[in-house]
């Protein structure tokens, strides 16, 4: 009897002592899972805007390989996830809802790319409290509604004001105007910016048409405008209608100068448009050619890992996905609540209201004012030149 308890009480320390370890390896297992950080990249990776969110994608895809190779984010692996919103405002709110509700614990977003996204997103975000923080939503409405938003390039009422200057102080044969804009919160706000710019410095403008995201005949609108014979168009849209616009007017005999704005800067214009895109001018937030060392490298670097060369969204992601890395280099708790991170994450990127406090990346310097928009960031003029795009001789430095 006594040998069956003594030999009862040694199985039940060797089981004792067999458990302690056990749980101390989970308990650390559990400890040492929190080494990914989730960022989501919201954007068009398919619809008429998909060149778009291709480059988005590359660009964070770079810069998520870079920050891993080096070790994470104090010592935590970025992952992050793509969403599809399409370009449309009705499939971001979807997206926005899934990012929210996600189990996956998504710290930020990069995105959304287009206005009218990121105006959809918007109230979803600020819901819950999570940042946004856009690579390409220039409508100036994007940043003034939400606490929650920040973007790392100009808003259109520089865009429209810098575009209606360059017009006016650069191409001086140009007297006439006429708009054709995406009746979109893009569009339409872009075309508002020009008008007022235009109307105050005196150019004439002669037409105004709009037209709906993702038609393809554009023969009426234009018929109208030749009528008023412009000596020059501005397209406020994006690079497909765009593409098509330019090559529709010069079949049907236009010979005005045509300018476009960022939403034009993508290498499917010239696809679309053909051998009509030729001599046309457009704004862009940034051209490697005025980069420094670091933006050759990451050009270098773009080139290396996807095959193909970058273009300025795929730079201002990498920076976007850049500004998330630093802030939770600088903020994340591993003990602190989803909630507490991502308002940490917030707090930090308002923390950059100076030059001095300001993100250092390929596509410049970028701090922010009260409303979450950049500040001092220049706009740069293209002109597609034998069948490409290149930086326009003669740049406008400075707004009157």
């Amino acid at each position: 009897m006594r040998n069956w308890f003594v030999g009862l009480l040694i199985v039940g320390f060797v089981s004792v002592l067999g458990c302690q370890p056990q749980d101390k390896k989970n308990t650390s297992t559990t400890q040492t899972t929190q080494k990914e950080l989730k960022v989501a990249v919201a954007a068009p990776y398919t619809g008429s805007a998909a060149a778009f969110g291709e480059m988005i994608r590359r660009g964070a895809e770079l810069r998520q390989k870079e920050i891993n190779e080096a070790g994470g984010i104090n010592g935590m692996k970025l992952t992050l996830l793509f969403e599809d919103d399409a370009g449309k405002g009705s499939e971001a709110s979807l997206v926005a809802e899934r990012i929210v509700n996600s189990p996956q614990k998504i710290v930020a977003v990069v995105g959304h790319f287009n206005s009218t996204c990121s105006l959809a997103g918007q109230e979803i975000y600020d819901r819950v409290g999570i940042v946004e923080l856009s690579p390409g939503s220039t409508a100036v409405e994007v940043c003034e509604r939400s606490p929650w938003t920040f973007r790392n390039l100009y808003h259109d009422g520089f865009q429209g004001k810098f575009i209606a200057q360059y017009i006016d102080n650069v191409l001086t044969d140009i007297e006439s105007v006429a708009v054709f804009f995406d009746n979109d919160d893009y569009g339409r706000g872009l075309r508002n910016a020009f008008v007022a710019e235009a109307e105050r410095i005196g150019l004439n403008l002669v037409a105004s048409e709009a037209y709906e995201r993702d038609s393809t005949n554009f023969k009426a609108q234009l018929t109208s405008i030749k009528a008023k014979n412009p000596d020059a168009i501005f397209i406020s849209g994006l690079f497909t209608e765009a593409g098509l616009i330019v090559k529709q007017g010069r079949e049907a005999g236009i010979t005005a100068q045509f300018f476009g704005a960022d939403g034009v800067d993508s290498p499917d214009f010239l696809t679309v448009a053909g051998s009509a895109a030729e001599g046309t001018y457009l704004t862009t937030p940034f051209t490697f050619g005025a980069g420094g060392t670091e933006a050759k490298q990451m050009e270098a670097n773009f080139k290396a890992l996807h095959g193909v060369t970058p273009d300025t969204w795929a730079a201002l992601t990498y920076d976007a996905v850049g500004m998330i890395k630093e802030a939770l280099e600088k903020t994340y708790n591993a003990e602190a609540s989803i909630e507490d991170n991502r308002k940490a994450i917030r707090e930090h990127l308002a923390s950059l209201d100076t030059p001095e406090e300001g993100y250092e990346g390929v596509t410049g310097l970028t701090y922010f004012d009260i409303n979450g928009d950049t500040v001092n960031k220049p706009a740069y003029v293209k002109i597609v030149k034998d069948g490409q795009f290149v930086a326009a001789e003669k740049q406008l430095r400075e707004l009157k």
